[in-house]
């Protein structure tokens, strides 16, 4: 099964796939000559000294770790295939982007309100926390978590989940009944996937565990572009099962 899919893998998907790996390899080989390539081209918040435009379209090749890289890749190669044949390269490059980028907006937009929780501003600048020394993380009786501000400012957003769960939404819309196999076994319909997905980006995004890395809100905003994009692309559509 899985020599027919890679076999059979779409050129845009294909490409993709390869431009990850790269990165992915490149990161440590800059990273033996003392360049952190994860903070380079990873995505910071827009107030924070490190960001620069650029990461907006970089962010979206590095990856924390094989793991994360191997579970999105593989959602890619499975989810991006189907998609790119029924819409063909150019349709589902813009799709894949968007997505992307759609998911960052999302993680901005949070992180923003994040920030003006525990400090009254959007665009505080880093030396506003400095001045805070300890007292950077405030807690907020209004939406029931700690915030960390600090930590949003100094630490980049990495990975191509955003546009994956994209993907996964756009599967789940035009294909609902199709099914997958969870850990190869369990069979589920991408709609409930797609749903079950979703439920869990936004309990967790919510939870806002400590110690948890994950932008979960960037999942969701893949999702959420993704679904306005085939939404508007397929007015006219006839359901695919």
């Amino acid at each position: 099964m899985l020599d027919n899919l890679f076999r059979n893998m779409q050129p845009v998907v294909k490409n993709l796939l390869i431009i990850n790996v790269i990165f992915f390899i490149a990161t440590f080989v800059f990273e033996r000559q003392g360049i952190d390539l994860g903070r380079i081209l990873g995505l910071f918040y827009i107030d924070s000294p490190y960001f620069r435009p650029y990461q907006l379209a970089t962010h979206f090749f590095m990856h924390d770790g094989f793991i994360h890289l191997l579970f999105n890749m593989f959602g890619l190669v499975v989810f991006g295939n189907l998609l790119e044949r029924l819409w063909g390269a150019k349709r589902f490059l813009l799709f894949y982007f968007i997505t992307a980028l759609g998911a960052a907006f999302l993680h901005q937009l949070i992180q923003g309100i994040q920030i003006y929780n525990a400090t009254g501003s959007f665009m505080p600048g880093l030396d506003r926390f400095m001045s805070l020394q300890g007292e950077n993380i405030r807690y907020d009786m209004n939406y029931g978590y700690a915030v960390d501000a600090f930590k949003l400012m100094v630490n980049p957003a990495v990975g191509a989940s955003g546009a994956i769960y994209g993907l996964i939404a756009g599967v789940a819309m035009l294909f609902p009944n199709n099914e997958v196999y969870l850990y190869g076994a369990i069979p589920i319909k991408m709609k409930w996937l797609a749903l079950g997905l979703g439920a869990i980006a936004l309990l967790a995004g919510m939870a806002n565990s400590a110690g948890d890395n994950i932008a979960h809100f960037a999942h969701l905003g893949g999702m959420l572009f993704g679904f306005i994009i085939v939404k508007i692309w397929n007015k006219n559509r006839t359901n695919f099962y």
